[in-house]
């Protein structure tokens, strides 16, 4: 039973039928929710919540257009600079990033500046060793101490077409300075280049500093979305890969979600949007606490885009507010994650509202 962390060993005829007919009945589920994954996910109350999808190839972007994403909520660029010898020149990644543009058709893509460091080296690149690489040069770090890197990368972002629908993610920032001189060099660069748009540059969310400081930042971003892997663990000071850890790194305690509302109440302030492209956007159980403590967008695997996008249409945003609201002032992430079941449980007790109502 995967969705509860459990092996039966010793399970009789009964039990086996009782597993293949719910096995049945899932299937049914998640035929209909493909059946609808190309429509938007409105709540009840009217609110659009943008269901895109989590990426690292143009092959995977087709795919996921297929499954009815809205859009590429995280394309991880370290696909072109892992497993060869040499770094892509700039026209090699000018292509790849078209190429995923192209599979998308009209809808926009995020795509997140290179993260490697940390538990991803590369063998052209190397870097000192470190006690601690979580804490150490990763994410934008890596674009302050090796600027040609960084500098090759943005120029290729900017000659994709059309600018419109890319959107430049930068990874570990954890100061307003660092965006700023980054935008700067993006302008820079844009002007180089000659062109007319730009596309837009947003913060990803993943050092408890830049959820503490969403309101600075916000006056510089374009958006914000959240990476709540690496967020639960530098919060919560659990190497997510340890494996006395990793089980009780929750993304659902309720530091966390305190951090996500700060994000977003700092966003709100100055009309910015903010997603979510961890792997709690994927967690059904999660899905109407962000819609109630104010993500707009939830970047999730993409074989479970029909089913997020279900459940976002059971819902009323109104009440997830409300909700969420009340899980800020629980002691653990156990005590929200039930609190979450028996919501979910009543939730699924209304019937959802009228396919036409939806559109």
């Amino acid at each position: 039973d995967a969705d509860q962390g459990r092996l039966e060993t010793q399970a009789d005829p009964q039990r086996l039928a009782e597993v293949h007919c719910h096995l049945q009945q899932r299937r049914e589920i998640r035929q209909r929710q493909q059946a609808a994954a190309q429509q938007g996910a409105r709540t009840r109350d009217g609110q659009l919540i943008e269901v895109a999808a989590n990426v690292a190839s143009a092959e995977e972007a087709a795919q996921a257009l297929a499954q009815g994403a809205d859009g590429i909520g995280l394309l991880r660029s370290e696909f072109l600079f892992i497993d060869r010898p040499t770094a892509p020149d700039e026209a090699e990644q000018r292509n790849a990033y078209q190429a995923v543009l192209d599979a998308m058709a009209e809808r926009p893509v995020i795509i997140r500046t290179i993260d490697v460091g940390g538990d991803k080296q590369l063998d052209y690149l190397p870097l000192p060793a470190e006690a601690n690489p979580v804490l150490g040069l990763r994410g934008i770090r890596l674009g302050q101490v090796r600027p040609e890197l960084l500098d090759q990368q943005l120029r290729a972002l900017l000659q994709v077409s059309p600018q419109r629908r890319c959107r430049i993610m930068l990874p570990m920032v954890t100061e307003v300075d660092e965006l700023i001189a980054i935008r700067q060099r993006l302008d820079r660069l844009a002007a180089e280049l000659g062109g007319t748009t730009r596309a837009e540059l947003g913060v990803m969310i993943e050092v408890p500093a830049a959820a503490l400081l969403a309101e600075r930042l916000a006056e510089h971003a374009d958006f914000f979305s959240i990476g709540t892997n690496d967020l639960s663990q530098y919060t919560l000071a659990m190497d997510r890969d340890h494996a006395g850890l990793a089980a009780r790194v929750d993304a659902l305690h309720p530091a966390l979600l305190r951090l996500i509302e700060l994000t977003c109440q700092g966003a709100a302030k100055h009309g910015r949007w903010v997603g979510v492209c961890g792997a709690l956007a994927s967690d059904p159980l999660a899905t109407p606490v962000l819609v109630g403590l104010g993500v707009a967008e939830l970047s999730v695997s993409a074989p479970q885009i029909g089913e997020i996008k279900a459940l976002v249409r059971q819902l009323d945003a109104s009440a997830c507010r409300r909700f969420s609201q009340g899980l800020l002032g629980l002691a653990s992430a156990g005590a929200v994650r039930q609190a979450c079941r028996d919501f979910a449980a009543q939730s699924h007790a209304q019937p959802a509202a009228p396919m036409a109502l939806q559109q």
